[in-house]
């Protein structure tokens, strides 16, 4: 297990394979957070700039092995933790993770890389106060990627593992290996399953009743860029005690 979330801000998390319906509910929720007047924060995978050169030659280039891959999507995940995740945690913002170690954790390991060793190089990385697995059958992932898309790239689909000369069967049995290490995730990282299969309006009720419960009692950081709401004055019935921090605001 990775150490517990020691910082005032709360890290909510979303994994699944490709086509599962994270990344619709994840963008689903950070506007309902801002509706709510949330200082909220959004991270998404292989998104820093310090390597996306790198990044972009090495698969235009087919150059990477499965360690090479994998340090460099860690140095991709360190950069943005120290410089971006980390600080708004501290300041007692939600961070909401498209994507997190534990992407690592099932991509790497279903590339063939040793699970102990992916584990310690996110060893400094705390775990979420909330992690959503979008569990999804992989012929659906499947048709979902490829209906919107007129072709799969070479490391998405799992090319460089040999598993199949043809890109939509490598990608399915790639997804596979990967469904196979998140599941087994799901009671070593607390993991809540989520049905990727239901339809979008149902998986984000349940998205905000799980989320309301791990904020609950948790105040967090005003927005700074709405405006504060001033407490009203008591009625004349109100007792003379209650202090102004103790009326109007929200919930």
């Amino acid at each position: 297990m990775l150490s517990p979330n020691p910082y005032p801000g709360k890290l909510i998390v979303v994994e699944g394979i490709d086509g599962s319906g994270k990344s619709t509910q994840i963008n689903l929720l950070f506007k309902w957070f801002q509706r709510h007047g949330k200082s909220v924060y959004f991270s998404e995978w292989n998104s820093s700039d310090l390597v996306k050169g790198t990044t972009r030659l090495g698969k235009d280039e087919k150059a990477f092995t499965p360690t090479t891959f994998s340090l460099l999507q860690a140095t991709d995940f360190s950069d943005r933790w120290e410089n971006h995740i980390q600080p708004m945690l501290k300041a007692g913002v939600i961070v909401l993770a498209d994507r997190y170690a534990f992407t690592a954790f099932a991509r790497d390991v279903a590339r063939g890389v040793d699970r102990l060793w992916v584990r310690n190089l996110y060893s400094f990385a705390p775990q979420p106060d909330l992690v959503l697995y979008f569990r999804v059958p992989v012929n659906i992932a499947v048709d979902r990627i490829t209906s919107g898309r007129a072709k799969l790239k070479y490391y998405e689909a799992g090319m460089d593992l040999g598993l199949s000369e043809n890109r939509i069967t490598s990608f399915r049995l790639f997804q596979q290996r990967i469904i196979s290490e998140y599941d087994d995730m799901v009671d070593e990282f607390g993991f809540v399953v989520i049905d990727g299969a239901d339809k979008v309006q149902k998986q984000q009720k349940l998205v905000r009743q799980l989320v309301r419960k791990t904020l609950s009692g948790w105040e967090g950081l005003p927005n700074p860029l709405l405006p504060v709401r001033k407490p009203r004055p008591p009625r004349k019935a109100e007792s003379q005690e209650i202090t102004p921090n103790e009326t109007g605001g929200e919930s």
